[in-house]
């Protein structure tokens, strides 16, 4: 509809692809974003480098959803990862897909992507108002009044809030969308950090401080069930563990320590050798070298800063020769090496997650438009709603997915 208002609140990826959908088709779009700059978590996204897809099927990809990845199959069904990876690569911007067919900018820099999304907004002369924070949204009638601190009023038909969750409060995902959205009768499912580091009760973790380890995989349990990681990378830190398996895993254990329980991690440090292949180079050191000393031999197997951290949890002296260690000690080193435990305490503060779990009630959301099922021209979409996943790129395509979809429903 031509002569349609619309207001997109927020400039993040959702909110800048749902003015460019809907100034696309012919409505008169004003994208306002608290910031003096557009896309400021988006420069941040895979180390800076904007892991803005995955290149893998719709099935696997609503997968990777914890729950609620059925919610997306009508915005993936309307603007895919295909038709993503189109839309930079036809506006000039090659693409790359990595190790677990994760899509990057060919060139590793995110601000080309930015670039790109800004050079559409100014082509499809979407009004930027930068710097302006929204108060308040009424609705009287058909038409909506945004509210805006020092500026005037904005009057229009159709709302689109996109302005994400409370996780990295310094881009200013302050949570002032749910708020407003909350106010207009929608429900806030509860907010918890996704993809986050996991602070430890253990001490040693912090001992090891930015020791990155390499193709291991951790399991992580409450006592009842668990989650098991693929192989990959775990790093050490000052508070805990994080690491590309520790952050894809931790959504769950984050509602498991919400609910009170006792979440235990355990690394298994070989998980291309059983048990039995260990111990049988146990023993086959041991009878090759027998006066080696423990510590010596266990350099082989274990990154130096981690031997005294296996020694002390194992028990054995130092100082022992290999002959000296008995059979209950090599069993206790068997253990360390398939499950080295680590108690978990709790997630790292909200703010500091890639991520914001929770969001607005996706009962209240009409999935094949992306508005309100409770409010008339009202949209909602990106990290604003209650979906989230997995690292890789799909929490960005379902930014961008749910944002083309809301701004085409708005304009339409």
């Amino acid at each position: 509809m031509k002569d349609r208002n619309i207001v997109v609140i927020g400039g993040g990826p959702s909110g800048i692809m749902a003015a460019i959908r809907a100034s696309e088709l012919g409505c008169r779009v004003i994208l306002i974003e608290k910031n003096a700059e557009l896309g400021k978590k988006l420069l941040l996204t895979g180390k800076g480098r904007c892991n803005l897809t995955n290149n893998s099927g719709l099935e696997s990809f609503i997968e990777r959803f914890s729950g609620n990845g059925q919610f997306l199959r009508d915005a993936f069904k309307v603007f895919s990862n295909e038709d993503l990876m189109e839309f930079f690569e036809s506006r000039g911007i090659k693409l790359k897909t990595e190790r677990q067919q994760r899509v990057f900018p060919v060139s590793d820099k995110a601000i080309n992507i930015l670039d790109g999304l800004r050079r559409e907004l100014t082509k499809n002369r979407v009004k930027i108002y930068y710097n302006s924070e929204v108060t308040d949204i009424i609705k009287d009638n058909k038409v909506y009044s945004i509210k805006i601190i020092g500026k005037k009023d904005i009057l229009c038909e159709a709302v689109i809030i996109c302005t994400g969750g409370v996780s990295y409060a310094a881009t200013g995902s302050s949570g002032k969308g749910l708020k407003m959205a909350e106010e207009l009768g929608h429900k806030v499912v509860s907010l918890r950090p996704g993809l986050i580091g996991l602070m430890t009760k253990d001490k040693y973790p912090k001992l090891l401080q930015g020791l990155p380890l390499k193709n291991i995989r951790i399991t992580f349990s409450d006592g009842k069930k668990k989650v098991i990681s693929e192989i990959g990378e775990l790093m050490f830190t000052d508070f805990g563990i994080s690491g590309p398996l520790v952050l894809t895993l931790s959504g769950q254990v984050v509602d498991w320590l919400k609910k009170g329980k006792k979440v235990m991690a355990f690394i298994d440090l070989k998980p291309a050798l059983s048990n039995a292949q260990i111990d049988a180079k146990f023993l086959r050191e041991f009878k090759i070298s027998p006066k080696k000393g423990i510590k010596y031999f266990l350099r082989s197997m274990l990154p130096q800063r981690l031997i005294d951290v296996f020694l002390d949890l194992s028990g054995i002296e130092p100082d022992k020769t290999v002959s000296q260690v008995t059979l209950q000690e090599r069993k206790k080193l068997l253990v360390l090496f398939k499950t080295l435990p680590i108690e978990i305490s709790r997630p790292r503060p909200i703010n500091m997650a890639m991520i914001t779990k929770g969001g607005i009630s996706l009962k209240e959301i009409n999935p094949k438009t992306m508005e309100s099922r409770l409010v008339e021209g009202l949209y909602l979409a990106g990290e604003i709603i209650d979906v989230d996943a997995d690292t890789g790129g799909f929490n960005l395509q379902a930014a961008f997915s749910t944002g083309y979809l809301a701004g085409e429903s708005a304009a339409k």
